[in-house]
This record gives structure tokens, sequence and C-alpha cells, in this order.
């Protein structure tokens, strides 16, 4: 019963899939690691093979409360491609369900047809690709449904947005705390 499902697609970015994992898992936030393939080893953009909890037949889209794509290229054309994960995808929009997405992976969210003038972020090089959303040049966009983020460098305080909305931002500050993000050394 996870709470959180994120895709993996053939050519996923590996950082934005692996932390937030990482960091849902730590605030004991149930995610489940879902192959958009016929198999569950599936390789990131980088070459690394990662194991996926289940394929996309067996997901429990029911008991999820959000739908999280990591970027990536091919990985997002491929997420895309997925007729599954684009029907469920409306199905959590209209269900008024929670929709993630970081890098390449927010535009689409538009293409579905979705943002319906919400604000979104996404990596600059695909800004163009927003047409439906008002594009917004931060590292993590909360609007609605939605939370967006720009790319592998903004993909711990996108984890951490995510955090907060399952929990609260207490939990969110002391998951950045125990990771020892953004600290000030003395």
């Amino acid at each position: 019963m996870a709470q959180a499902l994120i895709f993996l697609a053939h050519g996923y970015e590996e950082i934005e899939m692996l932390t937030i994992v990482d960091l849902l898992r730590r605030s004991k936030i149930d995610i489940d690691m879902v192959s958009v393939t016929d198999s569950l080893g599936v390789t990131s953009s980088h070459n690394v093979t990662i194991q996926a909890d289940v394929l996309i037949k067996d997901a429990d889209f029911d008991s999820a409360k959000m739908i999280i794509l990591p970027g990536g290229i091919p990985g997002t054309p491929n997420l895309l491609a997925c007729k599954t994960l684009t029907n469920k995808i409306k199905e959590f929009a209209a269900e008024g369900r929670w929709l993630s997405a970081i890098c390449a992976a927010p535009t689409i969210y538009d293409e579905l047809g979705l943002y319906q003038g919400c604000k979104a972020t996404c990596y600059p090089d695909f800004a163009d690709k927003l047409k439906d959303a008002v594009y917004v040049k931060q590292p993590v966009v909360v609007d609605g449904i939605f939370t967006t983020s720009r790319g592998a460098g903004t993909t711990i305080e996108f984890a951490a947005a995510i955090i907060e909305r399952f929990k609260d931002k207490q939990t969110a500050d002391d998951i950045l705390q125990k990771i020892i993000y953004n600290d000030t050394y003395e």
C-alpha cells in the first residue's frame, strides 16, 4: 500500500529518482519504484540499472496519493509513451490527487493538458514546452495538486516539498538536518 509511486522508464535521471525514494523512505512515507517496462530492471540515462519494486501492471494506484515522475532523456518521452501511466495521471488529476515531476518530466502534465494556468517549473531547456502552465524560475513550485522542480541539483528541495505535503514542514526540515543539507559550518 504505497502512498507514492515513482515511475522508471529507460533513460530516467537516477539522481532525481533515487534521492526522492531515499528521502521519502527516511520520512516513513511508503513509496514504490514502478517500472513502465516489462522488466523490473530499468536502466537510467547514465547506464545505471536499478531494480524497481513492481511492474506498472502490479502497481497499487488505488492506495497511492501521489504520482512522481523523474526527468531524464529519453526517460521523459518514454514515460509519456506509456498509455497506462498517462491514463492514470489523468485519473489522478480528475480526482485531485497529487502529481509531482522534476526536470523535463513536468512537460508531461502539460502535454496531457492538466495545468490549466497553474504555476510550474522544469529544466530551463524545456520551459517553452510549458504552454498551459505559468513558468516560474524557482527550484521548486507547489501549486494546487502539482509539485514541480528544475533538475538534478534541486532534487533534495523537491523531495522535501513532497515530504511536507505528506507530513509537515517540521518533518521535512528534520530530514534535511539529518542529511546535513545546507548546514552552516562554524
